[in-house]
């Protein structure tokens, strides 16, 4: 397929109801909170539910995936603490530019995109890959946001309990290993798929709603180093990643790939809001926040080129 074709039918779709949900946001002020919350306790986990019970992911690629994730996640922290301290960089603004580099939005702009480019495998990869994000969002995230701040951080990572998808995919593979699944055409899978399928357009929404309440204005050097970090090198180290911890199924190590090169993710400026209280002229909130517009932005051209050399089979 073209460039052109890939962004027309992977990209564009993404593209547009995002920014319906940012016309949205703009024009009416619409606040996210309460399709975050529809999304976060009953969209989500029955789109997790249906896409892992009925995915054909066998249990050692859900394996290599977290491997994968893992993996990717350690080598970004450590480049992006480095660079962050080479380029002069200091708590708490250290800890923000860390968070943009190596958390993606694998969820309202990943499981839409997988989805899209990759069918079924796409998104039950999407799901699992969105899911494990959060656990490390929610522990790892909070602690280096927190860095430097007269908070407890490790009382904070209790709310990764409190975070419906996970319970979702235990409860799906649970059901998987002792062959409980429901048949696909019982009332409760069909609700699942319904409420699933329901959850991607709002994600995507959710996504152009937030982006409408960004404020732009940052420190450009620092917004400059951590969207390239993000959109250039992240792309690497998840092929990097990937290769070192081998997978049988292409498909899905094509899609983890893509997953991890997607734009950073929107929950970081919920963290950082949170728990980093920055001084002075360079706030942590508005590096963040201007780093997620821009790599948002940017990816419209970045991820179709991704997309095109995974689906050719030029790498993978």
């Amino acid at each position: 397929m073209s460039l052109l074709s890939i962004f027309a039918t992977a990209i564009l779709p993404v593209v547009v109801v995002a920014a319906a949900g940012f016309a949205l946001g703009r024009v009416k002020g619409t606040d996210p909170d309460a399709l975050n919350t529809i999304t976060v306790y009953v969209l989500a986990p029955a789109l997790v539910l249906h896409s892992l019970t009925t995915s054909a992911l066998a249990g050692d690629t859900i394996l290599s995936v977290v491997l994968a994730v893992v993996l990717f996640t350690a080598a970004m922290l450590l480049i992006a603490e480095g660079v962050g301290r080479l380029t002069g960089h200091s708590e708490p603004l250290l800890g923000a530019f860390v968070l943009v580099a190596i958390f993606p939005n694998t969820g309202n702009y990943g499981i839409p995109l997988a989805d899209f480019a990759f069918g079924a495998t796409g998104r039950s990869t999407a799901v699992l890959v969105t899911a494990l994000q959060g656990v490390m969002l929610y522990t790892v995230g909070i602690y280096i946001a927190a860095r430097g701040s007269s908070g407890s951080p490790l009382a904070d990572m209790r709310r990764v309990f409190g975070v419906p998808l996970i319970y979702a995919v235990i409860v799906a593979l649970a059901l998987r290993w002792i062959g409980a699944v429901p048949p696909t055409d019982s009332t409760v899978m069909q609700t699942l798929e319904l409420l699933g399928n329901a959850s991607i357009p709002v994600m995507l929404l959710i996504l152009g709603i937030q982006l409408s309440n960004v404020d732009g204005n940052s420190d450009f050097r620092s917004v400059g180093i951590a969207s390239a970090l993000k959109l250039l090198l992240a792309p690497v180290l998840a092929f990097a990643a990937v290769l070192a911890v081998g997978f049988q199924n292409q498909t899905v190590a094509r899609v983890v790939v893509l997953l991890l090169a997607t734009p950073t993710g929107v929950t970081t400026l919920i963290l950082v809001g949170a728990f980093s209280h920055g001084t002075g002229d360079r706030s942590p909130g508005e590096l963040v926040s201007a780093t997620v517009f821009l790599t948002t932005v940017a990816s419209a051209v970045t991820v179709t080129v991704l997309v095109w050399l995974l689906q050719s089979g030029l790498v993978l």
